[in-house]
């Protein structure tokens, strides 16, 4: 049974801490979601290879808490997209209550706060989909969304390659390894597609350029194929001629 979006409320913690319950329809037009505490613990689950830990957001220039392995891979793809100034987990939980009478709580693991003012709402699942409860609970939230000209996501974990790819790029996602003055001439070196290794022998030392190269990969200078793998031979081009080429 549809829910109205008029019925949904959002619960969210300030950055003081202080917990509300408004609806979302007004909620989601005024408040700062990212800026507040994640509504739910993070809970330790001995035995997993991935425990709750911190992610560092070169969009929003903050420490994010996430939970699990596979909300650090959304994170650190979402925070390569050009489109997201600002990351957070669990910051928000939307409630509604069924036509049976039961009230349903239900906390997307990530939210993702994009250029033009909106938000993108996600959750993982694994290669099988979603179960069935959550395939019931994401249609509320995909239509509560919509409501209010935000979109809501079910990921499913990415490709191994582009996974392993993007996580050696984000080790130089941080401004320190941007290298201003290498922009100008890695621009100029990748001009032309090339091989990434001819380009930085020609520019200087190696250990100096490799670290801007890849800086400029992840920000979106240069581009490159990330669904194969990296290796120094790898044809890299400015971004901007990829985006007229296509």
């Amino acid at each position: 049974m549809a829910v109205g979006t008029s019925r949904v409320d959002v619960r969210f913690r300030d950055p003081l801490g202080r917990a509300h319950q408004v609806p979302w329809l007004e909620a989601a037009q005024d408040v700062v979601f990212e800026e507040g505490p994640a509504v739910q613990a993070f809970p330790v689950r001995y035995g997993r290879r991935v425990a709750p830990g911190w992610w560092w957001s070169s969009a929003g220039g903050q420490l994010v808490a996430y939970g699990s392995g596979a909300m650090r891979t959304q994170l650190m793809l979402l925070d390569r997209d050009p489109a997201v100034v600002a990351l957070a987990c669990r910051p928000v939980e939307l409630v509604w209550r069924e036509s049976s009478g039961g009230v349903v709580a239900h906390a997307p693991q990530l939210m993702a706060r994009l250029k033009n003012g909106s938000g993108l709402l996600v959750d993982c699942v694994g290669r099988s989909g979603p179960s069935a409860r959550l395939a019931g609970r994401a249609r509320v939230v995909t239509a509560a969304a919509e409501a209010v000209g935000w979109s809501y996501r079910l990921a499913e974990p990415p490709d191994a390659v582009l996974v392993a790819n993007v996580r050696w790029l984000a080790g130089y996602r941080h401004p320190r390894h941007a290298a201003g003055s290498w922009m100008p001439a890695l621009v100029a070196a990748f001009g032309s597609p090339r091989p990434a290794v001819e380009a930085v022998r020609e520019l200087g030392d190696p250990i100096a350029v490799w670290p801007a190269v890849f800086h400029a990969l992840w920000s979106g200078v240069l581009s490159v194929r990330l669904g194969e793998p990296l290796h120094e031979r790898v044809i890299i081009s400015v971004a901007r001629q990829e985006t007229e080429a296509a």
